[in-house]
């Protein structure tokens, strides 16, 4: 039976498996920048409620929003303060890309007003309160897809 040098099981680890990843999205939170801090914040916020079609009532507060840049996409990341107990929230954030708005503005003809994308945002934040099936889904990040840009526009006769 062989005995393998401790250089051999040190490389080993940083080289493969669940360590090395984990090792590696430490690495990343420290080395990357920060977020940029959120712009269009209400100077008084307002706790809205939303019942779900999950069954869930939601209460949340608009924090803001700030431009996004991650895999590849860019574009404007919305965030809300969610919570299905009021004694617990999530910060929740709308990814709305600029691919998905650049199709719909192409096809036309004009550009999308700030509001008009908040709303597409806010409604992408409903369709995740109906689609998710319980509170601890609302965690993870809600993304906008071109799809979803036109049917949130026609929902809000938006043309």
């Amino acid at each position: 039976m062989q005995i393998p040098s401790p250089v051999s099981l040190q490389w080993r680890r940083l080289s493969r498996g669940p360590e090395y990843l984990d090792n590696r999205r430490v690495f990343d939170r420290w080395l990357s920048r920060k977020p940029e801090p959120l712009t269009g914040v209400p100077a008084i916020r307002r706790q809205k409620t939303y019942s779900g079609q999950s069954g869930y009532v939601y209460q949340y507060y608009y924090e803001g929003h700030r431009p996004y840049k991650r895999d590849r996409h860019s574009g404007t990341e919305y965030v809300f303060d969610v919570s299905a107990d009021r004694k617990t929230s999530v910060a929740v954030s709308v990814l709305v890309s600029d691919a998905a708005l650049e199709d719909w503005q192409s096809r036309h003809g004009r550009a999308l007003h700030s509001s008009e994308r908040y709303a597409i945002a806010k409604m992408a934040l409903f369709q995740a309160f109906d689609e998710r099936p319980n509170p601890t889904a609302m965690g993870a990040d809600v993304h906008v897809r071109a799809a979803d840009v036109e049917a949130i526009l026609i929902t809000l006769d938006i043309e």
